[in-house]
């Protein structure tokens, strides 16, 4: 039933909507994150979309106008599209074709053991996409894959099209995504940039007009070979990986030497060579595209015989940033966590997802268990996915905040969720047995904490808060005093104690 709906779908003529550009019909295949953020905006935009899944479940849950995972405004726009009759789902991809004239294969590339991207799913795809392709049909790669990945794609595509008696050759380009999980939709509407890779003028000319509502400016169209274009993605994610590993490493050093890595920042930011974006000291980055594509590259590397050093560099950074936070939490309790109850606020990788994968809190959570301490967790939207993550690791999760801290030793804070950023302090300090905070993304001032008694620690530092705080207000007298003599003498010197504390 579901594919006579969408080949009526897909039957319907391109047709033109005014300042929208060409109308097309799309057929998107994998309903993932990448695939359902794609295929919702491009039916937002007025084309007929089809969404394939091999998972009945997913189908039908989504033609029900559910989501699988949380992403602002999309569910919305995902309802209105399938109210529209712009939207469908199938889990056939022959049903699914119809009179495509672009189709998007946003299939997962998840990691092997040995770090290198998993292109089974995708290569079976188009498998069987080549036997239902039709004429003139733009294949285009949306998965974020390996150099020459497209190249294989195309070699299937030809071999099957062949086999079925078809005389066209395939028309294939790269399109690689670039949407931050929490503001994917903004990211589609208002792309900062749109890379096309293609060997083709069909190519270019049936993608530059299908992404024209997009292009709002017409100076967001990036055009560059094939191979460019797939690169690009694992270039733009590797860079922001390094940036957040490099000011992670220098936070270290700095709270080594007591020097305010926070101070530093608004050095570096103001350097426009540098600029002030990922550069917020934290427990490290995780997620569903950093981890897998730095560890992809690097795979990519071994096989061009390239030592890719500062690869790798990045990666152990990140992975040890992770291991301070559980070795600080230890540290403060002297190395006797069984029994400990901490609190955890946070399981997202990041604020406005329930995306756990590679999330820091997992990490955390998973030693803390090992080493025989009782966790109590709440996030406002990710707990399923950790529930699901963790398996039957013992961590009780809380239905909001304040619970967590109920006779805490500790509270650890995880995610910057809007909620975790200006919480009542008097009320956490009175529900909680200990008084430490392990702020790990740098949300609370250690002066604002110590009013309501409680020890502040964020990472980065050499000691905890209150310790930390008396050396910046040393640091504070010393620098005023030696300003004052040089400006204005012992005078100036005296005056200026009766107004340092």
């Amino acid at each position: 039933m579901a594919g006579n709906c969408l080949k009526v779908a897909l039957d319907r003529p391109i047709r033109i909507l005014k300042n929208r550009g060409i109308v097309m019909n799309v057929v998107v295949i994998g309903s993932g994150y990448v695939g359902l953020v794609t295929g919702c905006c491009l039916a937002e935009a007025g084309n007929n979309v089809v969404c394939v899944d091999h998972d009945v479940k997913k189908v039908n849950a989504l033609t029900g106008g559910t989501l699988p995972f949380y992403e602002p405004e999309l569910e919305a726009i995902l309802d209105e599209q399938i109210q529209g009759g712009r939207l469908t789902f199938t889990t056939s991809i022959r049903h699914a074709m119809g009179k495509a004239n672009v189709v998007f294969l946003a299939v997962g590339t998840p990691p092997n053991s040995d770090g290198s991207a998993n292109l089974h799913n995708l290569l079976d795809c188009a498998k069987t996409l080549g036997q239902a392709i039709p004429d003139d049909c733009v294949v285009v790669v949306k998965s974020t894959v390996p150099v020459g990945t497209c190249e294989r794609i195309r070699r299937i595509l030809n071999n099957a099209t062949e086999i079925g008696r078809h005389t066209q050759r395939i028309s294939i380009a790269s399109n690689p995504e670039f949407l931050a999980e929490g503001r994917a939709v903004q990211d589609f509407r208002d792309p900062d940039r749109i890379v096309i890779g293609a060997d083709d003028p069909h190519a270019f000319s049936v993608l530059s007009d299908l992404y024209a509502p997009f292009n709002l400016d017409g100076n967001r169209l990036i055009l560059m070979d094939i191979r460019s274009a797939e690169f690009a993605k694992y270039a733009c994610n590797s860079m922001l990986a390094a940036r957040i590993s490099m000011i992670n490493e220098l936070s270290g050093l700095a709270g080594a030497l007591s020097a305010d890595i926070n101070a530093i920042c608004r050095v570096l930011k103001g350097d426009a060579r540098i600029g002030g974006s990922y550069l917020h000291p934290g427990v490290g980055y995780g997620g569903s595209c950093l981890p897998k594509d730095l560890s992809a590259l690097i795979d990519l590397a071994q096989t061009v015989d390239e030592p890719a050093d500062m690869l790798r560099s990045i990666q152990k950074v990140n992975l040890d940033q992770r291991e301070r936070l559980f070795h600080a939490i230890r540290t403060h309790f002297n190395d006797k966590l069984r029994g400990k109850t901490i609190g955890v606020w946070g399981l997202s990788f990041k604020p406005g997802t329930d995306d756990v994968r590679a999330a820091p809190s997992l990490s955390l959570i998973s030693s803390l268990v090992q080493a025989g301490a009782i966790v109590r967790a709440y996030d406002p939207v990710a707990e399923h996915a950790a529930q699901k993550a963790l398996g039957d690791m013992q961590v009780h999760y809380s239905p909001c905040a304040m619970d967590v801290c109920a006779n805490a030793d500790a509270l650890a804070v995880m995610t910057e969720w809007e909620e975790f950023g200006h919480p009542d302090f008097k009320e956490v300090a009175h529900q909680m047995r200990g008084n430490m905070i392990f702020d790990a993304r740098g949300l609370y001032q250690s002066e604002t904490l110590q009013r309501y008694g409680l020890e502040h620690y964020v990472l980065g530092q050499n000691k905890f808060g209150r310790v930390k705080m008396n050396v910046a207000q040393n640091n504070q007298r010393t620098w005023k005093q030696w300003f004052a003599r040089q400006e204005g003498g012992e005078a100036a010197h005296s005056n200026l104690r009766k107004i340092v504390p």
